[in-house]
């Protein structure tokens, strides 16, 4: 319908009313114009200036009454020109627009959401998309990536581990993790950075938890649909990360658990 294909190059509803009555009249005023499209007059005026501006009708101001004309429908290629002018100004004031709202967010604590719900389909992006952010983080304090991992996180995430560790991950970042089976069964290049000694007090943990920096990050896959959640908290984050530091060291102490772990280098 040719209501639709107006809609589609951005015509509201009462422009498309007004539009077709002038085309389908040729030459009409205004208040012939509101009776036929049914609306009052002032918001039919209104809407006979939008149109000019789209250019697809002009005012006849050649005698008594004013009249409303018809352009050449062909005109209507002045619509997309003007969006197309419209999206490229838009486009040309994209990049001043992030450099200043950059600037802005960084006089800010916390310039993005403290707590952020990823969802399966986009987990991998968020986690290439963060890791650099998380490793400036950590570089703030001790450059260590505490916490807890599933096994079958690295099942499922093993390219995304690799592809950290040999591309991404910066000078001065480790990594030491608990988790609730030897990752040595499942995890097949070992990266030095990576200390991962398996807990035998872990067993009802079921999602991989991280601390990085300032960053809680929890991510399920042991059961679909996987996903993520990330906690931006100064406060949550130094706290979990004192837990998982004192149970880390407290493994190290205790020689009758030695056999409890096994460090993955």
């Amino acid at each position: 319908m040719i209501q639709d294909t107006l809609k589609s190059l951005g015509f509201g509803d009462k422009e498309i009313a007004v539009y077709l009555a002038v085309l389908q009249h040729g030459k009409i005023t205004p208040g012939a114009l509101a009776r036929i499209a049914g609306i009052n007059r002032t918001t039919c005026y209104s809407v006979i200036n939008e149109l000019v501006e789209k250019g697809v009708v002009a005012q006849d101001l050649g005698s008594t009454n004013m009249y409303v004309v018809a352009r050449p429908p062909a005109d209507l290629q002045h619509v997309v020109t003007k969006q197309e002018k419209l999206l490229q100004k838009k486009k040309a004031s994209l990049p001043d627009a992030i450099q200043e709202l950059q600037a802005l967010a960084k006089n800010v604590k916390y310039s993005v959401p403290k707590i952020v719900f990823v969802a399966e389909d986009e987990l991998e992006n968020h986690l290439h998309k963060q890791s650099p952010i998380w490793d400036d983080s950590m570089l703030q304090y001790d450059g260590i990536w505490w916490g807890f991992q599933d096994h079958a996180f690295v099942g499922a995430y093993e390219k995304w581990i690799d592809w950290y560790w040999e591309e991404c991950a910066k000078p001065g970042i480790s990594l030491r993790l608990l988790s609730n089976e030897s990752a040595e069964k499942i995890k097949k290049k070992k990266f030095a950075q990576r200390d991962i000694r398996f807990w035998d007090q872990s067993h009802n943990f079921q999602a991989t938890t991280w601390i990085l920096g300032d960053y809680v990050v929890m991510i399920v896959a042991d059961a679909r649909p996987h996903y993520l959640v990330e906690i931006h908290d100064q406060v949550l984050a130094h706290n979990l990360r004192e837990v998982f530091k004192g149970i880390w060291n407290t493994m190290d102490l205790k020689p009758k658990q030695k056999n409890s772990w096994t460090a993955i280098v």
